[in-house]
Parts: structure tokens; C-alpha cells; sequence
């Protein structure tokens, strides 16, 4: 069932769906790419199509375990900054990066299961936020980053 299936159910389900959704989107966009390709700079920036994937991963790990979670950064063997996060290192492979993040999303399903949208949460920097903003706020960087994933993969499809 896809998020556009889910438009009569409760909100909860419909922000999983749209989440879920974007999750896809990333790993699928690595399918049928080699190694050499995802690591490919497009851009004047040093975003690799693999650095995207490995950023929403962090992105993600940063909201769901830090922000609502309440384990630090350096808790979770996360580095500090976004721009850190989209590094790769000579050890990141297709396979590595698309586990870590299939373990991120079933880390973070598991700690937003049971609290509800109005929750308080209390691990972000600059102060509490609902779990519904953190989902709003998770919703827009994956859309940003996809659109930014979607062309990168076009232009190493057209090479």
C-alpha cells in the first residue's frame, strides 16, 4: 500500500506511510549503480549520490534516537555535524551504507512506536518538540534530499 492508499487512515499512519515511502525511495535509488557510480561528484559540492543516502541515515539516527530518544551523539557513534555526514570513507560500499540505514528506520519505527504524536520530546538541541514535529521535520529532509537523490542518479543514468 502506498502513502496515497493510506489517505482515510489516522494521521500516525499517514506520516509512517509518507516516511516509509521516502526510505524506499533512497535505497532504490542506489539499485543497478556501481560502487565507482554512487561515489561519482556531480556537483560543485562534494554530495555523492552514496553521501546522500549515508546523510539522511544520520539525518534520521540525529531525530529519531538523539531528539526523541534521548541518546547523545557521541552515545551513538554519530558525528556531529550534517556536513560530516555526508563523508564517506573507504569502507562505505552500497551494501554497508543501505544496511546502516534499513537499521536506522527499524531503530527509529522502534522508538516512536508507542508514543503518540503530541508527545513532548525532549532530546533536541534547541529545546522540546512534539514527536508530530520531529516526523514534519524528518518528512522535509527526506523530500529535499530525495529531489537531490532523483538527479544524481539521472545524470549517471545519462553518462
Amino acid at each position: 500500500m502506498s502513502s496515497f492508499d493510506v489517505l482515510l487512515e489516522d494521521e500516525r499512519t499517514q506520516l509512517d506511510a509518507f516516511v516509509d515511502d521516502y526510505r524506499g525511495a533512497f535505497e532504490a535509488s542506489l539499485v543497478g549503480l556501481t560502487e565507482a557510480q554512487v561515489r561519482e561528484r556531480l556537483v560543485p559540492s562534494e554530495t555523492t549520490l552514496l553521501g546522500l543516502v549515508k546523510h539522511v541515515t544520520w539525518m534520521q539516527r540525529v531525530w529519531f534516537e538523539e531528539c526523541v530518544g534521548g541518546t547523545s551523539r557521541l552515545e551513538a557513534g554519530l558525528v556531529n555535524s550534517p556536513l560530516e555526514s555526508f563523508q564517506l570513507t573507504d569502507d562505505d560500499t552500497i551494501a554497508s551504507i543501505t544496511a546502516a540505514h534499513r537499521q536506522a528506520c527499524t531503530t527509529a519505527r522502534a522508538i516512536v512506536e508507542d508514543i503518540p504524536l503530541d508527545a513532548v520530546v525532549t532530546g533536541h538541541r534547541n529545546g522540546p518538540r512534539t514527536l508530530h514535529w520531529v516526523y514534519l521535520q524528518v518528512l522535509r529532509e527526506l523530500a529535499h534530499h530525495c529531489g537531490h537523490a532523483d538527479i544524481l542518479r539521472e545524470q549517471i543514468l545519462a553518462r
